[in-house]
Order: structure tokens, then sequence, then C-alpha cells
């Protein structure tokens, strides 16, 4: 799953395609690098940022979407977790919708079903501008797996079919918290649900002996990302698509070796 971030303050790339024809360029330019999902967000859900409104984020992402629609054979998907957002770019193409609260909204749940569209359940405490304040847990992959099962269920019930779990890596969790999430996704997995892992760039990658900025970030987002396929990822969302291909082909040689 490629990432293509229409919005001015991403932490990754912020700006670089906040307009549409440069969103839709990093588009077609990831699906030939070989990413087989592409996701577009038009609100950055960084720690710590502010939130849009819905008519300013269909006006970054419903063009993109439109366009790319036509222009690549990659299944899109929509980041958002509102329902208006959603449907409009349901409407234009997009077949995903990938909602970092988790379907918390039920009207999300009814707008995937009516569509016919597939969901991501994402795990998030808080919201992005609060979600590092509280980031306690007596068990995280535990608390992450009841969590992310309960929503999974409540997306069966609606009648959305195709149900990706993905535990938030990065979102109201520290930096042991998600290398905790990596080492233990197998049990994440044994929900036997698709696991959407994305730890592209993050910063707990580069909290090991030097905060390094997200563009010193790929070797560790490579590292992670061999992991989370062994662990039983079945899509990462990742920026360096070509970089990650060719590491998540040998990864899936040596699990089903």
């Amino acid at each position: 799953m490629g990432v293509i971030n229409v919005t001015p303050d991403s932490f990754s790339d912020g700006g670089r395609f906040l307009l549409p024809e440069a969103a839709v360029r990093q588009g077609i330019r990831l699906v030939e690098e070989g990413a087989d999902i592409l996701d577009i967000g038009g609100e950055s859900s960084r720690p710590g940022s502010e939130p849009v409104g819905a008519a300013e984020e269909l006006d970054r992402v419903a063009p993109v979407v439109e366009r790319l629609s036509r222009e690549v054979d990659a299944r899109l998907s929509i980041d958002t977790c509102k329902p208006e957002v959603a449907r409009e770019c349901l409407g234009l193409g997009a077949a995903i919708v990938n909602d970092i609260t988790g379907l918390e909204n039920p009207e999300m749940a009814r707008v995937a079903a009516e569509q016919e569209a597939g969901v991501v359940v994402m795990h998030m405490r808080g919201r992005p501008k609060t979600m590092q304040r509280d980031v306690s847990y007596d068990d995280v992959v535990g608390e992450v797996r009841t969590f992310l099962d309960e929503r999974a269920k409540r997306a069966r019930a609606a009648g959305i079919e195709e149900v990706i779990v993905d535990p938030g890596i990065g979102f109201g969790k520290t930096a042991a918290h998600n290398f905790e999430l990596l080492r233990r996704l197998d049990e994440i997995a044994s929900l036997g649900l698709p696991v959407l892992v994305g730890p592209s760039r993050k910063s707990f990658l580069g909290s090991l002996r030097s905060q390094l900025p997200p563009s010193e970030r790929l070797e560790g987002t490579l590292a992670a990302v061999a992991i989370a396929v062994m662990h039983g990822a079945s899509i990462v969302r990742v920026h360096d698509v070509a970089a990650v291909k060719r590491v998540v082909e040998v990864a899936d040689a040596v699990r089903g070796a």
C-alpha cells in the first residue's frame, strides 16, 4: 500500500503532494514501483495535528481519487474518518475505507456496506491531536487485539465483507509498545483477518540511538516491514514502495519456505 498525503502538514512529506497534479503523479509513480493499493488521505494524522473540515478534506482528495481511478490499475483506499468523505470518494472509484478511528462512527460502517467497500479498522487511543497523552497499557498487544476483534465484528454485522485490521503502530503508543506489537504481531494475525501494518518513517524507528529525521528512516522501515511480514502482515503501508517491494518478496519467500 503506497501512501499519498494530500496535505500541507504530513510528518514525512508535508506539502509535496498537496496539489492534485503532484498527488496524481506520485500515485502513478508508486504503482510503477509496485504498489497494489494507493492510500489517499487529506487530513494529517501525525501526533498533535489539527483536524480539518469535511469540505476541505474533500477538496483535497476528490480530484486525486477521480483521476487515479482512471489512470492506474491499483485499488484505491481513502484514508478518512468522515463518512461523507468516504461516500464521495467511494463513488469516484475508491474501493477501501481506511478509518483510523476503527469505525467509531457507526455511519462509516453503513457507508462502506452500502458501497460494497472494504474497510481497514485501526486501533488508536483518542485523536491524533491528543493520542500521545495516554499511552499506558497493561498488555498492549492483548488490548489492541481485543479492540480490533470487537470492531471487526461490528464491521461484519454491518454487512462489510472485506475487513482488514491495523494495530495502529505509532498511534497512542510508545516506541516500546510499537516494537512489542511488531514482535507479537502473530497474535493479531490469529484473528484470521488480513493485517495491515504501517511503520513507514515513523518516529519510533529513529529513537534507538539518535532521533533520525523521517528522511533517514528507510533502513528502519525496511527492518520493521520484514519483521511484520514474517509475523503475519498481509499489507504494509509505506512511502518507499520500490525498496519495500524487494524486502517483502524476500520475506514472503522465507515465510513460505
